[in-house]
């Protein structure tokens, strides 16, 4: 197994964006949303309950400069790097989403209480998978943290004789802006040991129970209020918290220091019991903290070797393995700890479905199936329990926070793993959940008329119906099948017939052109919208900025003329945003695999970058960090088919490990000018068809592609197009 840890930045993205200057097609892309790919550099496990990070209320994680952004560059709200603390739980490239986390802000201090607060400039900040370090300028503190699966430890050392203190706040939550930060509706604080305490408090409408110890030696312990000690006190309990009374409360830890001293502080937090949160904890006793970083960085380690690659520079691997592990921060598994339903499975922290349903969550279910199933199992019972599937679930008690959004994407997420073979799912009671979600009331304009508004979301079901119906069929329930495939039809509602496009309504967050050429289960059908198969394409080059001059990327947050100005070019996001990262492959369904690859190797080279300033976006829990990984190694998912579309990969090999097999794509003669596709064989036979099925991927083997520097007629012939379903086509199989 190869050590990839050195190529996994945790640092990727959490900067303004800082790309290279574009060329050709990516110099016409407008950035609609915030440049800024909004990451955190904390300590966590693949998928780990826990982070903790560095703490400046900086908006979105709590780490960072930004102050809140939706689009241009970010304005800041620091000129450095500071922290008032470490926090833990942190949002990952999200950007307004109502609930930040950031709870148990621990902080080590020299003096009294009354510098809580105060921040500190972050010196020496190291990060690598599973660790995270900085020291604390002026105090002589260097603070290290890691994170197993469950818990965080921290560990500080105190350079200097004196009274050395650790305060944990338990009331912090959210970031340090007004409807932003969280606060406690009650809450309670009991010590337990001179070096320890446990408690709860409920933030946005759940419990949080909070263990922590720590090793000082000779340590006392006192509860605070308002940056005052309590003592004698045992416990403090508080009711009735709001805006106007709240003052932060917690625990702290103190002790006479001789010269330099280490401290270690365990945390661990549970939503059903403190016996549970102290159980997490406590997972990590009798390991030392280099020794619980080992752990987590072979988590890592393995992890990541799922993908091999070789060839590119040694900057595209970064940029792989780096977005490969910002794929894999969420969803968090926090098995156990559901306050809803007994199961084990529950995963939290689909911030949304909308950006990860589309890349991440196959990148999941390919690449990690033993998580995918539990993601699913999850999402199952989350839906029985709120009644229907959420768009996005976090840490909160609003299960509809998300759902202007988009509907029934888990839909996709559900067929996607059947067609991977996913075990250990009850497929009855998927597709029998599947169907209600889709039949509740909120749909019935969907029924009844075959649009609904926003538009998208008419593809948004019909699309689900479709993933409904394949999985009705392999089960043979040929009732429903029929009647989710006659539903599936009604993405045509949502098009004009005028134009071969959406309808002019509002959409979320891009015009009518972004959503337009999204990949549907009928492409065959889509593109037969237009006169011709030409014209199709035809608007696709204007879409992709063909012929266009450059644009001027917005800068400015309060230029909204700028911003009407770039909406009105109804030009592709580049991979700013979500909502077309997977239009580049609509050409495929033409016969232009050519454009295609110009596009997504314009996209790789331009798009994505090494450092903080490495993506283009919000990585949106892993969103646009996954569409890298795809289109690096040559091959896209079609969610909710059991589609991979091949694409032009940049390295000369890729070896993805699917299950107990591995699939190979190399590419021959592969170079930055050979990026287009002369010719294909899958394991050793030639194919001239620009996809491969998903079973072909599972069952092992080599895609060898031959890359030369000019387009050829590879996968031009319509019986190579990928596979749709529409009345004269046929089913998709």
């Amino acid at each position: 197994m190869r050590n990839l840890i050195p190529y996994m930045d945790p640092f990727f993205g959490n900067g303004t964006i800082d790309l290279p200057k574009p060329e050709g097609i990516a110099a016409t892309w407008f950035f609609i949303k915030a440049q800024t790919g909004n990451t955190y550099p904390g300590a966590c496990a693949p998928f780990g309950m826990f982070s903790a990070c560095a703490y400046s209320g900086a908006y979105p994680t709590g780490y960072g400069l930004n102050a809140p952004n939706t689009h241009a560059t970010p304005a800041r709200r620091f000129d450095q790097y500071v922290a008032s603390g470490f926090t833990h739980l942190q949002q990952s490239g999200t950007g307004a989403i109502d609930t930040y986390y950031n709870y148990a802000r621990v902080t080590p201090l020299t003096g009294g209480l009354d510098g809580l607060g105060t921040r500190w400039a972050l010196e020496e900040e190291r990060a690598l998978p599973g660790t995270y370090a900085a020291t604390l300028a002026g105090t002589g503190i260097r603070a290290e943290l890691t994170a197993s699966p469950r818990a965080a430890l921290h560990r500080y050392t105190f350079s200097g004789a004196g009274e050395a203190r650790i305060a944990v706040d338990f009331s912090t939550g959210g970031i340090d802006y007004p409807r932003m930060r969280t606060l406690p509706t009650k809450g309670e604080i009991v010590l337990t040991s001179p070096n320890a305490a446990q408690g709860v408090v409920w933030m946005e409408g759940l419990p949080i129970y909070i263990y922590v110890e720590t090793d000082m030696p000779g340590a006392s312990s006192a509860l605070w209020l308002d940056r005052k000690e309590l003592p004698g006190r045992g416990t403090l309990t508080l009711k009735g918290i709001s805006e106007a009374n709240y003052q932060p409360f917690g625990v702290v830890f103190s002790a006479q220091a001789e010269g330099a001293a280490v401290a270690h502080v365990r945390v661990g937090l549970s939503l059903r019991s403190v016996e549970q949160a102290r159980h997490n904890a406590l997972q990590t006793e009798g390991q030392s903290f280099d020794q619980v970083v080992r752990a987590t960085q072979r988590m890592w380690n393995a992890y990541a070797n799922r993908v091999e690659v070789s060839g590119g520079t040694d900057a595209q691997r970064t940029v792989l393995y780096s977005s490969l592990y910002h794929s894999l921060l969420k969803p968090a598994d926090w098995r156990g700890e559901s306050p809803y339903w007994e199961d084990d499975a529950y995963y939290v922290d689909y911030a949304t479905m909308w950006d990860q349903y589309k890349t991440q969550l196959p990148l999941i279910l390919t690449l990690y199936p033993e998580r995918g199933r539990d993601v699913v199992k999850s999402l199952l019972s989350l839906a029985e329990h709120a009644g229907g599937f959420p768009n996005g679930y976090v840490l909160n008690a609003d299960l509809a926070q998300f759902d202007n959004q988009a509907r029934a994407l888990a839909h996709y997420a559900l067929a996607d793993a059947y067609h991977r073979r996913i075990e250990g799912i009850d497929w009855r009671r998927a597709l029998q959940v599947m169907a209600a979600d889709l039949k509740q009331a909120r749909n019935r304009s969907f029924f009844e008329e075959g649009l609904v508004y926003p538009v998208t979301h008419t593809l948004d079901l019909a699309g689900a119906c479709h993933c409904t119906a394949q999985i009705a069929e392999a089960l043979g329930e040929s009732t429903l099948y029929e009647e989710m495939m006659d539903l599936s039809t009604r993405w045509r509602s949502a098009y004009d017939p005028a134009t071969g496009r959406l309808i002019e309504a509002q959409y979320y967050e891009g015009g009518l052109w972004n959503y337009s050429f999204r990949l549907l289960h009928d492409m065959a059908g889509r593109i037969a919208l237009y006169p011709t198969e030409a014209d199709f394409v035809a608007d696709l080059d204007r879409f992709f900025g063909y012929g266009a001059p450059p644009v001027v990327q917005p800068t400015d947050p309060a230029d909204r003329d700028h911003m009407r100005w770039g909406h009105s070019l109804n030009r592709f996001e580049g991979y700013n945003n979500e909502p077309d990262i997977e239009t580049p492959y609509a050409y495929l369904y033409a016969g232009r695999h050519d454009r295609a690859a110009e596009v997504v190797r314009a996209g790789i080279r331009f798009m994505y970058t090494t450092g903080r300033g490495g993506l283009p976006g919000n990585n949106d829990s892993g969103g646009l960090t996954s569409c890298y990984v795809w289109n690096a190694v040559g091959l896209f998912p079609v969610t909710g088919q059991p589609v991979m579309l091949i694409g032009s990969p940049i390295f000369d090999r890729a070896t993805l490990q699917v299950g107990r097999r591995a699939f190979t794509v190399q590419a021959v003669g592969n170079s930055e000018e050979n990026l287009y596709v002369q010719g294909a064989t899958l394991n050793g036979a030639p194919i001239d068809r620009a996809y491969i099925t998903v079973d072909e991927l599972l069952a092992g083997g080599t895609l060898t592609l031959t890359m030369g520097p000019l387009p050829s007629g590879w996968a031009r012939h319509p019986a190579s197009r990928p596979p749709s379903y529409s009345p004269t086509v046929g089913r998709l199989s």
